[in-house]
């Protein structure tokens, strides 16, 4: 059974439990507001649901595949909303998709792919009867403020990472699987900007327009999750140039460590060349060369090669090359 949580509510408070084995129990009674919460119902479970609560069909279908966009949808008296929920999973952001019908007398949230249950919200709201008593409009303001809060934990968590990602960058070089990383992150943040700007139309929709199920004193609670949305926007455009930075400190730092290690490969090059030098013309086979018969000509060549050396060090060290 995908049912998670089901009741029915007078005055904002629980009066009775809703199964989806007794659709006698499904329809709301007088005076009561039914919120049945939903995790990847089975086709037949929506069927259910569309039979007792007339759902539209294409609502039905739209919850079945979850491959929608966030948006609002208008059926007659009722609303069909999407919204889309972010989390983090083993260091990647996983995507689902939170479907809401809202009518007159219910609301009926069905999740897919996401982990966070509405169990905590509800009893929030079952906490505070005289804002549950507001009925579905209030519980859905509820749902999509809960679902754009569980967005922050997600950027927290990578700015955290790419925080110590920066840090690394500074002190070595990022290992292929760093970088391999860096590209994924780039990529996730890219999907996550592209579901802000619809979340943020659906609110700004809610707020504004006229809708069935939305009583105009609740219209402005769905500014704050606008408000909330761009807040969550440019916090993850800071991200994004965040990222920018360590692909731009890790490039700068290598080819700095490149030059370094390119100076200090021609220093000793140098160096090392006096010696060859000194070592191939003595190294011909000529007979008559003067200094083979000096008694100080070896110490003294020797003598040379060390010193020039140790000047071409100097050299170079005050140079920054050593």
């Amino acid at each position: 059974m995908s049912v998670v949580a089901a009741y029915a509510y007078v005055d904002g408070k629980r009066v009775r439990e809703i199964r989806l084995d007794d659709p006698g129990s499904l329809a709301p009674r007088d005076g009561e507001f039914v919120w049945l919460g939903l995790v990847d119902p089975t086709e037949t479970e929506l069927r259910v649901l569309q039979e007792r609560f007339d759902l539209h069909p294409l609502a039905i279908e739209d919850a079945l595949h979850a491959r929608q966009m966030p948006k609002v949808d208008i059926y007659g008296g009722q609303l069909f909303v999407v919204a889309k929920t972010a989390q983090m999973v083993q260091e990647r952001i996983v995507f689902g998709e939170t479907d809401i019908f809202v009518g007159p007398h219910f609301l009926i949230s069905v999740r897919h792919g996401s982990a966070r249950a509405h169990l905590e919200l509800r009893a929030h709201l079952e906490a505070q009867p005289a804002l549950l008593a507001h009925g579905g409009d209030y519980v859905l303001h509820a749902v999509l403020d809960f679902i754009v809060d569980g967005y922050l934990p997600v950027v927290d968590a990578i700015e955290d990472e790419l925080a110590e990602m920066e840090r690394r960058a500074l002190d070595a070089f990022l290992s292929r699987v760093e970088i391999t990383r860096l590209f994924t992150l780039r990529r996730e943040l890219t999907k996550f900007l592209r579901l802000l700007g619809p979340m943020a139309q659906v609110a700004g929709y809610l707020e504004h327009h006229e809708t069935p199920c939305i009583d105009p004193e609740v219209k402005p609670y769905f500014r704050d999750i606008r408000d909330h949305v761009a807040r969550v926007d440019l916090l993850i455009a800071g991200l994004g140039e965040v990222l920018n930075s360590v692909f731009e400190v890790s490039s700068l730092l290598e080819q700095q460590r490149q030059g370094v290690i390119t100076r200090q490969l021609a220093a000793w090059a140098a160096i090392l060349a006096v010696p060859t030098a000194v070592a191939g013309v003595y190294g011909m086979n000529f007979e008559h060369m003067p200094e083979l018969k000096w008694t100080f000509g070896y110490p003294l060549v020797l003598g040379m090669i060390v010193v020039v050396c140790l000047l071409l060090r100097r050299r170079f060290k005050k140079a920054g090359w050593l």
